[in-house]
């Protein structure tokens, strides 16, 4: 398989050294500094595979790479605008598009599509959900300099069709990834998981960034911790009205994230560089769908406002 991933940051680049360490063709999309050491030296990947060198094709537009069997699509959900016309070329091909993003992806709500995640629906008109395998990443890392990336939180992927069951696309990628000792996991209903990854977002990433703290201080601190619940708790109930989920016990989802390594969650690593927030298919989505069910959500929309604030 011919394989690009589309945004070579912390995770992506992780996934496309991974890849190439198992003796996979893979390009990267990446831009500027990190773009220029990936050319000049390859990606550099300290992993929980040690140290990875991997010399790839890179180029800041998917259109000079050529052909490809899949697209891992690892950019912010935010920046589909900017990079569409790279991927309008593949749409409705037998090139699969694999979304691993944060946030509500496009496929997600397509009667009346999310203005927060899709306005007008042009990207869910060039991708039908039979091209597509959603995805959760279960990973953390960060870019340390140009080109060189430290990976961190285990190597744990979840691969499934928006439709939900199986696809001879999924299990193509699962067996990629394994080969690449990327931990897949098989999900016949990953829109259930992709909630369920949204509700950690809406609470771990909001706070992290309005309190600047880091996971482990961050859930240690009692006033923090309950920020945390009652944004999490918002967004489950939000998935429990649109009928994704059920109910979650939202303490045990507090303590797992609690025991993990000590991290720096991706919408802190942007705000402190930064960059543009991932708020519209995080935060922004859960509003737009609050309103469509009638669910309130006083704390979501009071950190959505706070946050945008904090990044002008």
């Amino acid at each position: 398989m011919r394989i690009a991933v589309v945004g070579a940051g912390a995770i992506g680049g992780f996934i496309a050294a991974a890849i190439h360490r198992s003796g996979a063709h893979v390009a990267v999309v990446a831009r500027g500094k990190h773009l220029a050491a990936i050319e000049r030296d390859g990606l550099r990947v300290k992993s929980d595979f040690g140290e990875l060198q991997a010399r790839v094709d890179a180029a800041p537009d998917l259109r000079e790479l050529g052909d490809f069997d899949a697209l891992l699509l690892t950019f912010k959900s935010h920046q589909w605008h900017e990079l569409l016309p790279q991927l309008e070329p593949f749409a409705q091909t037998n090139t699969t598009i694999a979304t691993l993003q944060n946030g509500v992806p496009f496929w997600y709500v397509r009667d009346v599509p999310l203005t927060s995640v899709d306005p007008g629906g042009r990207i869910a008109r060039l991708f039908p959900d039979e091209q597509v395998v959603g995805g959760v990443v279960h990973v953390s890392g960060h870019i340390t300099s140009p080109g060189r990336i430290v990976q961190s939180g285990g190597t744990r992927y979840v691969l499934g069709p928006p439709a939900g069951g199986t696809s001879a696309r999924s299990e193509r990628l699962i067996e990629l990834f394994s080969r690449a000792e990327l931990s897949p996991e098989p999900d016949a209903n990953v829109r259930a998981t992709v909630w369920l990854k949204l509700v950690n977002n809406v609470g771990l990433n909001a706070v992290s960034v309005l309190r600047r703290m880091t996971i482990a201080p961050m859930l240690a601190n009692p006033a923090a911790r309950a920020e945390v619940r009652a944004l999490m708790s918002e967004a489950l109930h939000v998935g429990q009205a649109l009928g994704v989920v059920a109910e979650v016990d939202i303490d045990a989802r507090i303590a797992y994230a609690a025991r993990l390594d000590d991290v720096k969650t991706s919408m802190l690593q942007d705000y402190e560089r930064g960059r543009p927030l991932e708020m519209e298919p995080i935060l922004g989505a859960v509003l737009e769908l609050a309103n469509r069910f009638a669910v309130g959500v006083p704390h979501v929309r009071a950190a959505y406002d706070a946050l945008h604030a904090a990044a002008h």
